[in-house]
């Protein structure tokens, strides 16, 4: 957890132009395109987890350093995934990985995931669909694992049980996830 903000974010990645489409439940699943990597800025700040009665951060907290690692240069290195759920034409959720030395880094090798929606789109099964569209693409990539961390009171914790993530590792405030592709 980041003492000096109280906050955590939910781990964060881009992928390679290959064409991937998939229609969920009336929703499109793609890839991003490179003239929409900036709403990762939106979406980091939306993976920030903010307990109940907390007041949320500024929007300046994304450029701290901690953070900044999810989405600085996204799309340049070749480890970097990423798809968006599009509805109705508008982007309103993300999930990409990348290898960085971020929060949820396992190990070397180990892209770590970060995933957010817009709130109005939360607990529709969009984050499910963007989750598991994205594990998929890694295991086809051949990834043999996927980490994150995540805070224990983050309702998205069972979100991750249920596709597959196990505790590796626990602090008093987070779980470190990985999921064996």
């Amino acid at each position: 957890m980041n003492q000096r903000f109280g906050i955590r974010v939910l781990a964060l990645g881009v992928m390679a132009e290959c064409g991937y489409l998939r229609f969920m439940k009336g929703n499109v699943i793609r890839e991003i395109r490179s003239e929409e990597i900036p709403l990762l800025n939106d979406f980091l700040y939306e993976a920030i987890f903010i307990p109940e009665g907390v007041p949320a951060p500024p929007r300046s907290i994304i450029e701290n350093e901690d953070l900044r690692v999810y989405v600085r240069d996204f799309g340049k290195k070749a480890d970097d995934r990423c798809l968006v759920a599009e509805v109705e034409g508008k982007v309103i959720g993300a999930v990409w990985t990348r290898m960085m030395n971020d929060y949820g880094h396992i190990a070397d090798g180990i892209p770590s995931l970060a995933i957010s929606l817009y709130k109005e789109y939360r607990h529709k099964g969009i984050g499910t669909d963007l989750l598991r569209e994205m594990l998929q693409l890694l295991r086809r990539d051949g990834y043999p694992q996927v980490s994150l961390s995540v805070q224990k009171a983050n309702y998205a914790f069972r979100m991750y049980l249920k596709a597959g993530f196990e505790v590796l590792k626990e602090t008093e405030e987070e779980y470190l996830m990985v999921c064996k592709l």
